[in-house]
């Protein structure tokens, strides 16, 4: 461990897998709930033509690929709650219009190649600059803020929409939260697991608490935990392992949900034994 931190490019990537690992369980718990897992896979392809805008334009592609995926997220949300379109086909056009934009215009990009995308697909967290650490502290510090703020009001919104609408809530304003968030969320994590495995990050943390919690809340704060075990943790490994980030923080991930999984049977029996007779 103080190997890796005698160089400056871990100590960024340590900041950026923090802030991931605490961010993306956090609007995850919220689209877990809404049966929306595959919204972080839906709106990291749209991403993907963001960033070959970027390198198109001659911009940041970090920049880029926040406008192009709230963007998504708005319209997703719009066809579902709109259209005749269900949930899963409306993320199915998301998918192939984002995989196929994304190539097509990193094409175009001068001196573009679909290798140019391999780093935002995977995830290159060596690579993270300064800048990019403070855009990821930006993002994350907002994602963070609207849970804090609309924390309430989404959960409402996750149960029950009918509910929340007799409550007199704004559904539609709070479903396009969740989708801007979750759009931001996803470009926040794409330069530290990739595009291909963010909604891993957003799902499986989610997935290991509720395997040995109850509560909503408790479960969201579990899955942050999660989070920055996996993040922190997989980067370590891959350091000294020499695998990519990506990979080894989703591997992490879901080894932990493995051991979840049969803790939370013990502990579900456990309760059973004690409630019965």
């Amino acid at each position: 461990m103080i190997e890796m931190l005698r160089y400056d490019f871990m100590w960024r990537a340590l900041a950026a897998a923090l802030l991931v690992g605490l961010s993306a369980p956090a609007v995850g718990t919220f689209i877990v709930q809404r049966r929306l897992a595959l919204l972080g896979d839906g709106i990291g392809h749209v991403a993907l033509t963001g960033v070959a805008l970027g390198f198109l334009t001659g911009t940041a592609p970090v920049l880029t690929a926040v406008v192009v995926a709230v963007l998504g997220a708005v319209a997703i949300e719009l066809v579902r709650a709109r259209g005749r379109t269900t949930g899963d086909v409306a993320l199915a056009l998301l998918f192939y219009g984002g995989i196929a934009g994304g190539v097509l215009l990193i094409g175009l990009a001068p001196g573009g190649s679909n290798a140019t995308l391999t780093s935002y697909l995977f995830g290159s967290i060596s690579s993270v600059s300064g800048q990019d650490v403070w855009v990821i502290a930006v993002l994350a510090a907002f994602v963070l803020g609207v849970v804090a703020v609309f924390g309430r009001e989404l959960f409402v919104l996750c149960q029950d929409e009918d509910v929340a609408r007799v409550n007199g809530l704004p559904v539609r304003f709070l479903s396009l939260l969740v989708a801007v968030t979750a759009a931001l969320t996803v470009v926040i994590a794409m330069r530290v697991v990739g595009l291909l495995l963010v909604s891993a990050l957003m799902v499986v943390p989610v997935a290991t608490s509720q395997q040995i919690t109850r509560g909503f809340v408790t479960t969201m704060l579990l899955a942050m935990g999660l989070g920055v075990i996996a993040t922190v943790g997989g980067l370590t490994s891959a350091f000294y392992a020499g695998v990519a980030p990506g990979a080894a923080i989703v591997l992490l991930a879901l080894s932990g949900f493995v051991i979840a999984l049969g803790v939370g049977r013990f502990v579900r029996r456990g309760r059973a034994q004690q409630a019965g007779p």
